[in-house]
C-alpha cells in the first residue's frame, strides 16, 4: 500500500495545499490574494533565474565592449592589444601564453564594414555577440593567409554593388567581436602586421579612419558585470540593440514582466528590482554549479579522475534537437569565445581544453594548500601543453604578487628520468622546483585547465592518461 504522503497532490476547491514554495490557499478553487502574490513572484523569479543562464554570452560580452569603450576609449574599428600577465588578469579564463588583439564593434553606428586585413602568418575571426563564429580570418579564413579585404554587414544591410573584391560577411547580429593574432615570433613583422590591420565604414573607405592599437595596460577594470543589477542593465540594452532571433523569441517573452522589454528603457520597480537581484544571485549560483560539476556523462575524459572536458559544445551551440542550453551556460559563464579549432577532433589540429576542481581525494581545490601533479611522458600535442590556474570567484588568472598563471612545457621544466614532469601548486614553491610551479593564494579556491595544443591520437583514443592532482600531506 502506497503511503499517502508520497501521492501527488491537487488543486483543491477550497483549502490549502503545501508546496515547495510554501502554503497555497484556494477559496471556490480561486488562488487567494495571498496566494497569487506568492504564486506571481515565484513565476517571475523562476523566469528571470533561467533567463539569466541564458544570456550569459550575450552580457559576458557586452561588459566586455562597455569595458573596452569607456576604460579604453575604443572606439569602433579600434583593438585593444593585451599582453603580460597584468594586462590579461581581466579576461575569463585567458590564456597566459597567448598576446590578445580584440575589438568590439556595431554596425548600426558604421554601416556595412570593410576589415583589410593583411596578408601573414596570422589567425584571426569574427564572433557575433552570442559568441558564435562568423568567420575566421587569416590562414584559416577565406583569404587563406593572403590577406584581402572583408565587407561586413548587420542583419538588415544589403552588400553595395561595386564590392566584388570583397569576402561578403553578413553578420546576425548589430555588436560584434573581432580579434586576431600575429603567429610569427618576430617582432618587427608582428609590428608590422598589427599596423596593417584596419577596419572602417565602408562609406568612408576612400578616407578612412586609422585603427587604433591601444595598449591595454595600467587600467582596472572586469570583464564580469560589477553588480547583479548591472547583469540585467546589460541584456535590457542588448535586447535594444539586437534582433530577437527565432530560438530565443520565447525567453524574451520571460523578461516582459520583469520589466525588461525591446524598445523600452530599463526602469524595474521596485519588486522587480528586488526579484531580478535574487535572481542574479541564484542564477550565478547554477552557473557556477553547471561549470565546476558538470554532470553530463560525456564531460568525464578517464574513468576514474576528476578530469573533465571543458567545451561540452559545438561552435555553432547547436544539437541535432535542441541548443545546447547548460553546455553553453557553463562554458561562457568561465570562458569568453569559441572556435571550431577549440571543438574539432582532428588529430593535430587546434586544441583541446580539460578542466579539474577536485583532487585526487574528491575535495575541491583550495589555495592554502600544496598538491603536486605528474604529467606523463611523451604528452600527446604536435605543439605544446599547459596548465593555467585561475580564481573560483573571478573566473581569471590568480591575483598573486609572483604574475605566474601556469606552467608551459615550452619553459625550462625540470624532469623526471623517464621524462614524466612534476608539477607544483601553492602558495609558495618548493625549494629548488620554482620552474615547475603555479602560485596559489590561501582562503581563496581555484581550478586549472590543461591545454593540448595540436592534440594526437592518444589523446583522441584515451591511450594517454593524465593523472588527477594530489594533495600534499
Amino acid at each position: 500500500m502506497q503511503d499517502d504522503t508520497t501521492q501527488a497532490q491537487t488543486l483543491p476547491m477550497t483549502g490549502t495545499l503545501d508546496s515547495r514554495i510554501g502554503p497555497l490557499a484556494f477559496e471556490g478553487g480561486y488562488p487567494t490574494a495571498e496566494s497569487l502574490t506568492r504564486l506571481y513572484d515565484e513565476l517571475d523569479f523562476q523566469r528571470a533565474v533561467q533567463t539569466y543562464l541564458w544570456a550569459i554570452p550575450l552580457v559576458s560580452f557586452a561588459q566586455w565592449q562597455e569595458a573596452h569603450e569607456t576604460v579604453f576609449d575604443q572606439q569602433d574599428g579600434d583593438l585593444v592589444l593585451t599582453t603580460s600577465f597584468r594586462d590579461k588578469l581581466p579576461i575569463l579564463t585567458a590564456n597566459d601564453t597567448t598576446p590578445y588583439v580584440v575589438g568590439f564593434l556595431n554596425l548600426q553606428r558604421t554601416g556595412p564594414l570593410v576589415i583589410d586585413y593583411p596578408k601573414g602568418q596570422t589567425a584571426g575571426g569574427i564572433l557575433d555577440f552570442w559568441q558564435r563564429p562568423i568567420t575566421d580570418l587569416g590562414l584559416t579564413g577565406p583569404d587563406k593567409g593572403e590577406g584581402g579585404k572583408y565587407l561586413v554587414l548587420a542583419p538588415d544591410q544589403e552588400a553595395p554593388l561595386d564590392v566584388e573584391s570583397y569576402h561578403i560577411v553578413q553578420s546576425p547580429t548589430n555588436n560584434l567581436f573581432h580579434a586576431f593574432r600575429v603567429l610569427t615570433t618576430d617582432p618587427q613583422e608582428t609590428e608590422a602586421l598589427n599596423a596593417s590591420y584596419q577596419a572602417y565604414a565602408y562609406a568612408q573607405r576612400a578616407n578612412p579612419r586609422q585603427t587604433r592599437i591601444i595598449l591595454g595596460t595600467g587600467k582596472t577594470w572586469s570583464s564580469w558585470p560589477g553588480s547583479s543589477l548591472d547583469y540585467w542593465r546589460l541584456l535590457a540594452k542588448m535586447l535594444n540593440e539586437e534582433p530577437v532571433h527565432e530560438r530565443d523569441r520565447m525567453m524574451v517573452a520571460m523578461l516582459k514582466p520583469l520589466g525588461i522589454e525591446k524598445g523600452k528603457p530599463f526602469q524595474p520597480d521596485a519588486r522587480q528590482q528586488q526579484i531580478l537581484e535574487q535572481a542574479a544571485v541564484v542564477g550565478e549560483a547554477m552557473a557556477r554549479s553547471l561549470s565546476y560539476a558538470k554532470r553530463q556523462p560525456e564531460a568525464h575524459i578517464w574513468p576514474g579522475t576528476h578530469w573533465k572536458n571543458a567545451v561540452l559544445l559545438e561552435a555553432n551551440q547547436e544539437t541535432e534537437h535542441h541548443t545546447a542550453l547548460d553546455e553553453r551556460t557553463a562554458w561562457f559563464y568561465e570562458a569568453v569565445t569559441l572556435s571550431a579549432g577549440m571543438t574539432t577532433t582532428t588529430p593535430g589540429l587546434g586544441q583541446q581544453y580539460i578542466g579539474i576542481q577536485k583532487d585526487r581525494e574528491g575535495d575541491w581545490l583550495q589555495g592554502g594548500n600544496c598538491y603536486t601533479l605528474r604529467v606523463p611522458p611523451h604528452a600527446p600535442v604536435k605543439q605544446f601543453w599547459s596548465i593555467t590556474l585561475y580564481d573560483t570567484e573571478t573566473r581569471c588568472f590568480i591575483d598573486t604578487p609572483y604574475n605566474i598563471a601556469g606552467v608551459d612545457s615550452r619553459g625550462d621544466l625540470i624532469q623526471n628520468a623517464d621524462g614524466s614532469v612534476d608539477l607544483y601548486f601553492a602558495p609558495t614553491a618548493p625549494t629548488g622546483k620554482e620552474t615547475n610551479w603555479a602560485p596559489t593564494l590561501p582562503d581563496r579556491g581555484w581550478f586549472a585547465y590543461f591545454r593540448f595544443y595540436a592534440p594526437t591520437e592518444p589523446y583522441f583514443e584515451r591511450i594517454w592518461t593524465l593523472p588527477d592532482i594530489e594533495k600534499v600531506k
